[in-house]
């Protein structure tokens, strides 16, 4: 399918697909909605080159020289797209048939809506997201009941508006992995736009195929782009606070006697993340300043009517 014949290009992001990219393309094969697919392979080194070579939907294809993660990928790909409408997909995400046209169809409907976010299913048929709420410390958490219009979409299957993507900087390329979702649903609303829900738009998810959540790379991704994301897109006194709050648990977690049996609460990953967000820091200032220069509301606003909802 030919961008001229379509107007939206679904971008699959794969690292290591062979166990599962398969049914993501049967799936977009059988969409009802016209599309160009365009998969990007993260340099991966064990059969997905072989399955993209055969696929009867003989897929656009970008291999990239390293793995980039899903954020870095995602802005590779933003650069070869042409269409006005850009959906992101998961390599182990796996769509109805209707599951395009329906988020066309609501994207189309709300003129004020840069983004909509699919509903998307674990394999024993419980929801995983329906979007993406903001909570009272910052961090983007799954919604798991339907709502017309959330803070933002699930990056594993939602719809956007190309010029809308690229107006407020695009994907946040360094983040590698996590949060470059909520990141760029925070930079829409602070550009005006709103981000809504297509209920309907089913996904099956396997979750984590590519990624272990719960592992030290996951929590090491996942808490330094939340500080990175707040800031470049919170209100100064809530990134302050939540970089203070993240420095004095990790000061004092040595102290405790008892402390959980999780990645995100052993001392030795926290100070890498906290160094990792230092040396960072000149570089996501400069970032703050440029959404800054982008944003049609204030900070304050944005988070006085999200946070802790």
């Amino acid at each position: 399918m030919t961008s001229a014949e379509s107007g939206t290009t679904v971008v699959v992001v794969t690292w290591r697909g062979e166990a599962h990219l398969t049914a993501c393309l049967d799936a977009l094969a059988a969409q009802d909605r016209p599309h160009r697919t365009l998969v990007v392979d993260n340099a991966s080194t064990d059969g997905t080159a072989t399955i993209l070579a055969a696929h009867p939907s003989r897929p656009e294809v970008l291999r990239l020289r390293r793995n980039t993660g899903y954020a870095g990928a995602m802005a590779h790909a933003l650069d070869r797209i042409d269409t006005p409408r850009v959906a992101w997909l998961n390599d182990d995400a796996a769509p109805e048939p209707d599951w395009l046209a329906d988020l066309e169809d609501t994207l189309d409907s709300q003129p004020l809506a840069a983004a909509v976010t699919s509903r998307l299913e674990l394999p024993d048929g419980s929801t995983q997201s329906t979007g993406v709420r903001l909570t009272a410390d910052g961090h983007g958490a799954d919604l798991t009941e339907p709502s017309d219009e959330v803070f933002g979409f699930c990056g594993g299957a939602a719809l956007l508006r190309t010029d809308a993507v690229r107006a407020v900087g695009g994907v946040p390329a360094s983040f590698f992995c996590y949060y470059e979702d909520t990141d760029t649903a925070w930079r829409l609303r602070l550009a005006g736009w709103h981000v809504v829900a297509a209920p309907k738009a089913r996904v099956q998810h396997l979750h984590g195929a590519s990624t272990n959540p719960g592992s030290p790379q996951f929590h090491r991704w996942n808490e330094r782009n939340r500080l990175l994301m707040l800031v470049r897109c919170a209100p100064a006194k809530v990134a302050i606070r939540e970089l203070a709050r993240f420095a004095a648990i990790t000061a004092l977690l040595p102290l405790r006697r008892r402390r959980p049996d999780a990645a995100n609460f052993d001392p030795a990953l926290r100070l890498r993340v906290l160094a990792e967000v230092v040396l960072r820091l000149p570089r996501t200032l400069r970032e703050r300043g440029r959404v800054s220069r982008i944003s049609a509301l204030g900070r304050g606003a944005i988070w006085d009517a999200w946070a802790g909802l």
